[in-house]
């Protein structure tokens, strides 16, 4: 019998959280995905809409929906894969950074979490740190034809109605490819040696199964 174990592949950002929810065959080492889902909170556009609502505020809706993301997807899950973002110059940029880092603080409270890097998810996926976000999404629903690839639900420019729906698709190319990161992480056997030898392993392949 097969050792399971649910787990979660994350790639935060502020307006696309990515989330992949799998099981994970510890045996083997190789997953199944089980759920997809891209967390969109895409600021107020309407400018007259805009000015009767605090940035700040709006700022504080938008974590709030990221947060309850997060860890509803965790949910049930003994460990989860994270492309932590890096900071940049931009103020507002960094705004984001700061959002993301709390999200993934919280999910740390919760659950074991590996950490990998933009780079890590790119050699991962595609095994050149240069790649783009097509090359990531092509390469990995090659992967993963299975998986329930959001699609588009109607003709339109440039697309037909069943394509991958790249908006989407990046975020969730990327979640998984921070699963594939971490597997072969030294952080992730550290993390499953710790694991083994606690008595709540067994029962969290129990409730896995």
């Amino acid at each position: 019998m097969s050792n399971i174990m649910k787990i979660v592949g994350m790639d935060p950002s502020m307006s696309n959280f990515g989330l992949v929810r799998a099981a994970l065959d510890i045996d083997t080492m190789k997953f199944t995905v089980q759920s997809m889902e891209v967390v969109r909170t895409e600021p107020e556009k309407d400018k007259k809409a805009r000015k009767q609502v605090r940035k700040n505020s709006e700022d504080l809706d938008r974590a709030r929906l990221l947060y309850c993301g997060a860890m509803g997807a965790i949910e049930g899950a003994s460990m989860a894969f994270i492309e932590v973002p890096v900071g940049s110059q931009s103020a507002r940029a960094m705004a984001s950074y700061g959002v993301c880092l709390g999200v993934i603080a919280a999910v740390a409270e919760s659950l074991p979490i590996i950490q990998v890097t933009p780079n890590d998810v790119k050699l991962a996926g595609c095994g050149i740190k240069t790649a783009t976000k097509g090359e990531m999404i092509e390469a990995m629903v090659e992967k993963y034809p299975d998986a329930p690839w959001p699609r588009y639900e109607q003709n339109g420019k440039g697309f037909k109605k069943g394509d991958i729906h790249a908006g989407e698709a990046e975020h969730l190319a990327d979640a998984l490819a921070a699963i594939e990161a971490g597997l072969v992480s030294d952080e992730f056997r550290q993390t499953m040696a710790v694991l083994k030898s606690s008595p709540l392993f067994k029962s969290l392949m129990k409730a896995a199964a």
